[in-house]
């Protein structure tokens, strides 16, 4: 029991020389939220990069990222990682696996020239409980914003490095003191959750999740309130057609047939007129049915046809013209 006493002892006493620096190593940390690109500096850094070797630890065990300024091709994440001209390591578009210990060191013939650099990488994220279908108007929605950390407690961030979670509005003003949010934060996984009921203005609205050092802004990360949009549904006008029997109107063609029956009844005076002959008006009958006895009818016909080529106002040889044709009978 007392030898488990004195390991525990004696790696809180190394972790607390990490912190402060007493050791010699120098010690930095990197706040950064996800998405963005994270560089993180080596100090001892000799003039030439073909020296330097950045390695990255998590609980999970150290991995050798760039060995002699020459980037590892067969992690998992090496297409994100980059070596700086001043030997620093960048990575593109942070995720909240990044977070972890890194350490720079300079070999020179293999041999290790100078201190190490530790580089604490620590990476701010901000989830939804809520997928963006949920998402709408009268709806509760809590947001959660977690700092990823390694090698130390939230404990120690919050108590000894004076670490805060802090949520704020487009303006910048803190959120805890609005009725309208519920905000409660857990040192066991370094979690700050904002509960709200979501109103018809908070359309395009942005909440902020900022991560402060004693005071001093270190990162921030962005939730921003997106309603779904209704889909459209339009209903399509019926299809309809008409057809036209007029012949279309162009100018300089013109077509015409004209049919004309007139039919003019003439009144007599009756001392003008002769007494009916009733032989006469039977073989009228059996002649034609259709013309009565004291009428006087003309039948008509005038059929005309007129070609006329566009644009042409005059009338030359290659035109046709049909002229009209008469026949009359007259009763009586």
């Amino acid at each position: 029991m007392a030898d488990k006493r004195h390991m525990c002892l004696l790696g809180l006493i190394i972790l607390c020389a990490l912190l402060t620096g007493s050791s010699g190593a120098e010690v930095t940390r990197v706040f950064c939220s996800s998405g963005e690109n994270a560089r993180l500096s080596c100090n001892n850094a000799l003039s030439d990069c073909t020296s330097t070797t950045w390695s990255y630890s998590r609980h999970s065990g150290t991995v050798e990222l760039i060995a002699g300024g020459i980037k590892k091709n067969e992690i998992e994440r090496h297409e994100r990682l980059s070596l700086g001209s001043d030997c620093s390591l960048n990575v593109k578009k942070v995720t909240k696996e990044d977070y972890g210990f890194y350490s720079c060191r300079q070999y020179v013939n293999e041999e290790q020239q100078g201190t190490d650099v530790y580089v604490y990488l620590h990476v701010l994220h901000v989830s939804s409980s809520s997928s963006q279908s949920e998402i709408r108007s009268g709806s509760s929605v809590t947001l959660s914003c977690q700092l990823y950390y390694d090698q130390v407690t939230c404990d120690i961030l919050v108590g000894s490095e004076g670490l805060q979670l802090i949520w704020v509005n487009q303006a910048g003003v803190n959120l805890q003191t609005d009725s309208r949010f519920q905000i409660s934060f857990s040192s066991e996984q370094c979690i700050s959750s904002l509960t709200t009921t979501l109103l018809n203005e908070d359309h395009s609205r942005e909440w902020r999740c900022q991560a402060k050092q004693r005071n001093q802004l270190k990162t921030s990360a962005t939730y921003t309130v997106k309603y779904p949009t209704p889909t459209e549904t339009k209903t399509p006008s019926p299809v309809t057609s008409s057809k036209s029997t007029a012949a279309p109107t162009q100018p300089g063609l013109m077509g015409s047939t004209l049919n004309t029956v007139s039919r003019s009844n003439s009144e007599k005076k009756s001392s003008q007129t002769p007494a009916a002959d009733p032989t006469k008006q039977d073989n009228r009958k059996g002649t034609n049915d259709s013309v009565e006895q004291k009428d006087d009818v003309t039948y008509t016909e005038v059929a005309t046809h007129c070609k006329i080529r566009a644009k042409k106002s005059e009338v030359h040889d290659d035109d046709e013209v049909t002229y009209s044709s008469i026949s009359g009978a007259t009763a009586g």
